[in-house]
């Protein structure tokens, strides 16, 4: 698929449940990378997994523990992360909180 420009507007709707507490939805995507966001619930967990992409995220608002490689990095509003793709990652959700993130090559599971 190639094109010029795609635009995503803003919306209620589109929203996947993936886990319990864990809401995703594709804002955007295009040729090369796929934008999301995340709606996470306070005590939830994303458990440890990988994926081939690299995944780019930025935390809007709430608390993250992001592990990986044995190790656990508290994310605040305003911090960011990049993961390299195949690397185990997970999180445990310390407060409600909303990120977004990049993911390259595009997630075809991710496409609506």
């Amino acid at each position: 698929m190639n094109f010029k420009l795609k635009v995503g507007k803003a919306s209620e709707a589109g929203y996947i449940t993936i886990l319990e507490g864990v809401e995703r939805k594709t804002l955007v995507y295009g040729n090369n990378t796929l934008l999301s966001e995340f709606r996470l619930a306070k005590g939830k967990t994303i458990p440890m997994h990988r994926h081939p992409q690299e995944q780019t995220g930025y935390l809007v608002s709430g608390k993250l523990i992001l592990i990986t490689d044995g190790k656990r990095y508290e994310m605040k509003p305003g911090d960011s992360w990049s993961i390299h793709g195949d690397l185990e990652h997970g999180v445990e959700i310390a407060e409600d909180s909303l990120a977004v993130e990049v993911f390259s090559p595009v997630r075809e599971d991710y496409i609506p």
